[in-house]
């Protein structure tokens, strides 16, 4: 018989989010993140602009010359993680104990959040500057893994 390989469980949600990513709005970076608990995926989310209200390619960067990781409040997006929440939240989904899958590292603001929702661990493929954010997560117990990039 012959084996059959099978991408592991992270690297297998990990690819769903880098596909929930491409419907992305965002002009900057293209983020998809994803709950899952149990192997079951319970919402997804990716960045851009509020439901209804014109996307960036449309108006623009508002935060076009500045450094990444600074200036959030100017951003027009809703992050990929907060719109994961959001749409759990939306569908009466618990993600307590859930794994965040996330293209890129999360930001303080939405540590902050999945440190109140009872997130139990975070995985993520690229770094973001902050810093805090990580702290933030290890202070509340929250195992976090950074996966490597796949070179195919």
């Amino acid at each position: 018989m012959k084996h059959i390989e099978r991408p592991s469980a992270d690297d297998y949600f990990m690819e769903i989010a880098s596909v929930v990513a491409k419907r992305s709005t965002c002009l900057r970076n293209k983020v998809g993140a994803l709950f899952v608990k149990h192997k079951r995926i319970l919402s997804t989310g990716y960045n851009g602009a509020p439901a209804g209200l014109p996307h960036c390619d449309v108006l623009g960067c508002a935060r076009e010359g500045m450094a990444s990781g600074t200036h959030h409040e100017l951003c027009r997006a809703v992050h990929a993680e907060q719109n994961a929440i959001i749409q759990a939240a939306l569908h009466g989904i618990s993600i307590e104990g859930a794994t965040l899958y996330c293209t890129h590292q999360p930001c303080i603001l939405c540590a902050k959040m999945m440190i109140n929702a009872r997130i139990r661990r975070v995985v993520y493929r690229q770094s973001y500057p902050d810093g805090t954010a990580l702290e933030f997560l290890e202070q509340a117990g929250i195992e976090v893994q950074r996966m490597k990039e796949k070179i195919l």
